[in-house]
């Protein structure tokens, strides 16, 4: 399997509804390491998993979308614990549909998968893995 991996981050504000959140309950914000990993089996044409650039490019414009918000306030967020499991699915998905529109390029409709992940620190992180 072939990958290629780009990398943003987003600053976003958000608070959880549940005891297992401790303080987390209260309004704070997080900073997240961004990696949208595309996978392939074979190469396309070009001899590449899709093209970087563009890439790069819609996971900018996905993270745009979510980029200095306090998602408790978005409605397509409203009584959702927007964690970090979550929103790297929310990243994945909305990834997926850039593929399906062709964002990505012709090429890129030969993608097998995307996977997320998320970075809290340098010792946490979760991930989203799905295929197209």
């Amino acid at each position: 399997m072939f990958s290629i991996t780009v990398r943003d981050h987003v600053m976003v504000a958000h608070s959880f509804r549940g005891e297992v959140f401790g303080p987390a309950q209260r309004l704070h914000g997080a900073t997240f390491v961004v990696d949208a990993t595309f996978r392939r089996a074979e190469l396309d044409e070009d001899n590449i998993v899709v093209d970087i650039g563009k890439a790069t490019e819609e996971l900018g414009a996905v993270l745009s979308d979510l980029n200095y918000r306090n998602l408790d306030d978005e409605l397509q967020f409203k009584g959702i614990n927007t964690s970090t499991e979550y929103l790297a699915k929310v990243i994945a998905d909305r990834l997926a549909d850039a593929v399906h529109a062709g964002r990505l390029g012709e090429g890129a409709r030969g993608l097998e998968g995307i996977a997320v992940s998320l970075h809290e620190s340098h010792v946490a992180w979760a991930s989203y893995e799905r295929g197209l």
